[in-house]
């Protein structure tokens, strides 16, 4: 890369880091290849779904301007004074495989692309609160789909409910989830107590024609987490 091209690049990533980090008071390099505009948003979305195998594959540039960003990044975090923060990345899929974000998938680059930067000015507790909601693993969504007529990937059966996979949809029993209950939305404090209790929980989610995107119908969630919350609330609802 020429001195020139390496200067432009530079600007780019110092804007959108700047813009990242006073969004939500980190940066990561993920952050930045969406803004300098190499990585679609959809792109992420599919990759944290597990559709796709490795982030650097959906990147729209070759891996040497990949790892140029990655170090105009850290040079730019470093002289910002930010602070390194490890972070966890599983896919939202019931088995919570861990993602995986360049092609050669070797450990160093691996925790490089991990890495968030914090901003300094944070407190102490603001930062370990902003590092544990990062590395906080993603709801898993399940879909009511307007058409009833589709067909698990897997088996081939049906169903009220179903998860998008890369192949195509896939009923509850199939990924595991079928075990769950509804729990209806409206009551916030129950809602709560239960995804606390719940070991696995899934938002459904169904889409508005009128208002073109998906919703947030209910909640799935264990059984036994679902009854105790209602065990402990009930001497409050009398």
């Amino acid at each position: 890369m020429s001195p020139e091209n390496r200067r432009r690049l530079a600007d780019r990533v110092a804007k959108a880091a700047e813009a990242s980090l006073a969004a939500q008071d980190y940066v990561s390099p993920v952050d930045v290849l969406v803004g300098i505009g190499w990585l679609d948003p959809g792109a992420v979305k599919r990759w944290r779904q597990g559709q796709v195998d490795y982030l650097e594959r959906v990147v729209q540039t070759n891996l040497s301007r990949i790892s140029e960003a990655m170090k105009l990044l850290r040079s730019w975090a470093t002289a910002k004074g930010l602070i390194p923060s490890e972070t966890s990345y599983v896919a939202r899929t019931p088995s919570r495989q861990t993602l995986r974000f360049s092609k050669s998938g070797t450990p160093t680059i691996e925790r490089l692309y991990r890495t968030h930067w914090l901003s300094r000015e944070l407190s102490q507790r603001k930062q370990e609160r902003l590092a544990e909601k990062a590395s906080r693993a993603p709801e898993l969504v399940v879909i009511h789909p307007l058409n009833a007529a589709w067909r698990c990937h897997r088996c081939g059966g049906t169903g009220d409910l179903l998860m998008m996979e890369n192949p195509g949809p896939a009923c509850l029993r199939c990924v595991g989830l079928d075990d769950l209950e509804f729990l209806s939305a409206g009551d916030a404090l129950l809602t709560r107590r239960v995804k606390a209790k719940s070991a696995r929980h899934a938002v459904v989610v169904r889409f508005s024609k009128s208002r073109r995107r998906y919703e947030r119908q209910s909640l799935l969630v264990e059984p036994q987490a679902l009854t105790e919350a209602q065990r402990e609330l009930a001497p409050h609802t009398r």
